[in-house]
C-alpha cells in the first residue's frame, strides 16, 4: 500500500499542472483566512446577522467570548503567514487543516447557507496540500526509509511576479470588504488582480514552450 502511495505521489510530483494547483491553492487558502482572521483577532465581529439567526446567534457567542475569538484569529493568522511563505508551506497545511476542518464542520451543522460550500472545497484544497506533501510526513507515518524530496519544477520569473501580484491585490480587496482597509482599494485591486492574472498565465505559456530535456541539475526546489 505504501509503495503504491509513493508511486503515485512521486507520479503527481512530477506533473507541472499539479506544481502550480499547489502554489495556487497555497495563496487562495491564504488569502481567505488572512483577513477574516485579522477580523477575529482585531476583536471585531464576523457577521451582523442578528442573534435570531443561527448562524448568528452563534457567531454572536463565539464573539462574546472575548480572548477565544481573538484566539480563532490568531489560528487563522499564523496558518495563512506560513502557508503563503513557500518554506513554511508544509508547517502551514499542517495548521491549516484542522482550522478549516472545524471550520467546516461548523458551517454545516449551522446552515450557513453558501458557506458551507465554500469552506468544503477550502477543505478538499487543505487534503490535498498534505497530500502534496507525503515525502515530508512519510518517515513519521510510516518505517523511515531514505527517500529524497521531490523537486518542482522552479517558477519563471514572470510566473513568479505575477503570484506576488496577484496575492498583494487579493489582499487589499479582502481587506477592503472586511473593512480592514477603504472601500476605494476593491475595484483598483480587482484591476491589479486580472492583469496579474495575465501574467501568470503568459508564465505558463513560457514555461510549456521550454525544453523538455533541461538538465536535471538545474531544477531546484519551487516548494
Amino acid at each position: 500500500m505504501v509503495a503504491l502511495i509513493d508511486a503515485l505521489h512521486l507520479r503527481a510530483r512530477h506533473w507541472v499542472p499539479f506544481q502550480r494547483l499547489a502554489v495556487v491553492s497555497r495563496i487562495l487558502l491564504g488569502l481567505a483566512f488572512l483577513p477574516t482572521g485579522m477580523v477575529k483577532l482585531l476583536g471585531h465581529r464576523f457577521t451582523v446577522l442578528p442573534t435570531d439567526n443561527p448562524v448568528g446567534y452563534f457567531f454572536e457567542a463565539m464573539y462574546q467570548s472575548g480572548f477565544y475569538w481573538n484566539f480563532i484569529g490568531l489560528g487563522q493568522v499564523s496558518a495563512a503567514i506560513l502557508l503563503l511563505i513557500p518554506a513554511t508551506a508544509t508547517l502551514g497545511a499542517i495548521a491549516f487543516f484542522p482550522v478549516i476542518l472545524n471550520i467546516t464542520v461548523v458551517t454545516w451543522s449551522v446552515g450557513f447557507t453558501g458557506t458551507k460550500y465554500i469552506t468544503a472545497f477550502m477543505l478538499l484544497a487543505a487534503i490535498f496540500l498534505l497530500c502534496w506533501d507525503w515525502d515530508r510526513f512519510r518517515s513519521i507515518l510510516v518505517v523511515p526509509e531514505d527517500r529524497p524530496i521531490v523537486p518542482s519544477t522552479p517558477l519563471v520569473p514572470l510566473e513568479r511576479f505575477g503570484y506576488v501580484l496577484g496575492t498583494a491585490a487579493g489582499m487589499g480587496v479582502l481587506l477592503a470588504l472586511r473593512s480592514l482597509a477603504p472601500r476605494a482599494w476593491v475595484l483598483p485591486m480587482l484591476g491589479v488582480g486580472a492583469v496579474a492574472a495575465c501574467i501568470v498565465l503568459l508564465g505558463w505559456v513560457q514555461l510549456a514552450r521550454r525544453p523538455s530535456d533541461a538538465s536535471p541539475a538545474s531544477v531546484q526546489s519551487s516548494r
